[in-house]
């Protein structure tokens, strides 16, 4: 007999196949949208913080060249009216480390080697990094022609230090600067100190030719040559013993310095009147008079930010006086008809995608100011 009961059958609720596909669709549809915000938005702090970096690697560089530039010519007897050393021959050098692999160095202050075509200038800054400041650039007059060898009569050789001085380069004594009038020679001390003490009339040199009774002779202790260049986008900073290759990099992602000399209309003066860039027959080599109507430089570094961007974000810029560069823009002088430096940053193929910032500033030439009264 069948029983009246009911047969209760049990149901599962769930998401279809299609249902699944929909979610599916619909979760990776927003994973999308929130990894382009991400890429978006790391791409803005990735430009953001390298334009960040390209700003202090730039001031940095600036202050770090500004610094050098401003002791330029340091140790020079500027204040002798009878020999002053800014009359000297530019071409008057000096074996300044005893190693003849080695450049000489010249009495010109400062010195900016044109790149050309808007290239990376270099900017070269002689001064006497002596320890004794007191002393650097004190003259002392030539009484008489030395007579044993290379000795040199003086009223006073307190002002110069011997190989065996500890306040400079042990075993390399003072450069002297021997004046008289226009004619100039460059020597080093090779006697001791103990010497020197023992007869302050008198000063043994590497050389005596130059020695002119009347004449001057002044110590300026280690006389040295700093260089600033811009190798493979790095700002490096050589001394006169190395070669351009063998500097020490202090910066990076410095990719362009610009340099011009600031000079007056005459070397008694100092009021500038023109900026110039060191080249043509002029300015590439200044005569004597023309290095004397140096006052001040300036100089312009480019600093990038490290990001290779997708798409061009920069193009060529023209300054107010029609310069047109390859890259960003130097500043113009409005007061002045001499239009900006050149940049050029088009030897890089992928220039336009980088991001850029230019800091420039005016350096004058302390040492070149002062001595206007000596120079004229």
């Amino acid at each position: 007999m069948l029983s009246n009961k009911k047969i209760l059958r049990s149901y599962q609720a769930g998401l279809s196949l299609v249902e699944l596909m929909v979610g599916l669709v619909i979760g990776l549809l927003a994973t999308l949208v929130i990894m382009q915000v991400f890429t978006t938005f790391e791409g803005q702090k990735r430009t953001t913080t390298g334009t960040a970096d390209a700003q202090t690697n730039g001031s940095i560089s600036l202050f770090t060249i500004q610094r050098d530039v401003q002791m330029a010519g340091f140790g020079l007897p500027m204040f002798d009216t009878q020999n002053p050393p800014l009359k000297c021959n530019p071409t008057v050098t000096v074996d300044h480390d005893g190693v003849g692999a080695t450049p000489q160095i010249d009495l010109f202050p400062i010195r900016i080697t044109n790149g050309g075509a808007g290239l990376s200038d270099v900017v070269a800054v002689r001064y006497s990094t002596s320890g004794a400041a007191s002393k650097a650039g004190m003259t002392v007059k030539i009484i008489a022609p030395g007579v044993i060898g290379s000795d040199v009569s003086v009223d006073n050789n307190l002002a110069c230090n011997g190989t065996d001085n500890v306040d400079d380069s042990p075993g390399v004594g003072d450069v002297a600067l021997l004046s008289a009038g226009n004619a100039c020679a460059m020597t080093k001390v090779t006697d001791t100190n103990a010497n020197l003490a023992a007869d302050i009339t008198r000063i043994t040199l590497a050389s005596s030719a130059g020695a002119v009774v009347g004449g001057s002779i002044s110590c300026m202790g280690s006389w040295n040559q700093f260089e600033y260049r811009i190798v493979s986008n790095q700002l490096q900073r050589n001394d006169a013993a190395n070669t351009p290759a063998g500097g020490t990099p202090i910066i990076s992602d410095i990719v362009n310095m610009q340099a011009q000399y600031g000079i007056s209309a005459s070397p008694g003066t100092n009021q500038i009147t023109q900026w110039v860039d060191a080249s043509g027959a002029t300015w590439a080599t200044p005569s004597v008079d023309n290095r004397n109507r140096i006052k001040a430089v300036h100089i312009a570094v480019v600093a990038r930010n490290g990001l290779l961007e997708k798409t061009d974000v920069t193009e060529t810029c023209t300054t107010a006086k029609g310069t047109v560069n390859n890259g960003p823009c130097a500043w113009d002088d409005s007061e002045l008809p001499t239009a900006a430096p050149v940049i050029n940053l088009s030897a890089d193929a992928n220039w336009k995608r980088y991001r850029y910032r230019v800091y420039d500033t005016i350096i004058p030439i302390r040492n070149m100011i002062w001595s206007k009264n000596t120079i004229d």
